[in-house]
């Protein structure tokens, strides 16, 4: 299972960026793939997930409105469209996979990427 995330970058403050998720070795339909961030000195948090097979997704109170996740199976990858940063937006950006869909944006899910840095400057 492999998983590269990538789309960070530094923007500006009200700006917009598109993280992307591309997914490997593992039949894509059949897992929960989901979005995390982690700032400094923070813990992680899943920010928002969802269902390839379903669509089905959870997005966090802290970014709903302003984050869209979505999926395209045909490329195997999920996207996190993030509109409206705010510099506390900045972190470092995960994606995850899982088998089990009730691990939907938990810290357990079994597979993760290496992370790709989104800075929000003021």
């Amino acid at each position: 299972v492999q998983l590269q995330a990538s789309g960070g970058g530094l923007v500006q403050a009200g700006g917009s960026l598109r993280l992307s998720c591309a997914a490997s070795g593992f039949t894509f339909d059949d897992y929960v793939i989901g979005w995390f961030r982690q700032a400094p000195g923070k813990e992680r948090e899943g920010i928002s997930c969802i269902s390839s097979s379903d669509g089905g997704s959870y997005t966090a109170d802290s970014v709903k409105g302003r984050f869209t996740i979505s999926s395209d199976n045909a490329k195997n990858t999920v996207y996190l469209q993030m509109n409206s940063l705010k510099p506390e937006d900045t972190a470092v950006y995960y994606c995850a996979a899982d088998k089990r869909w009730y691990m939907m944006c938990s810290n357990g899910m079994d597979y993760w990427g290496k992370g790709t840095l989104v800075t929000v400057s003021s």
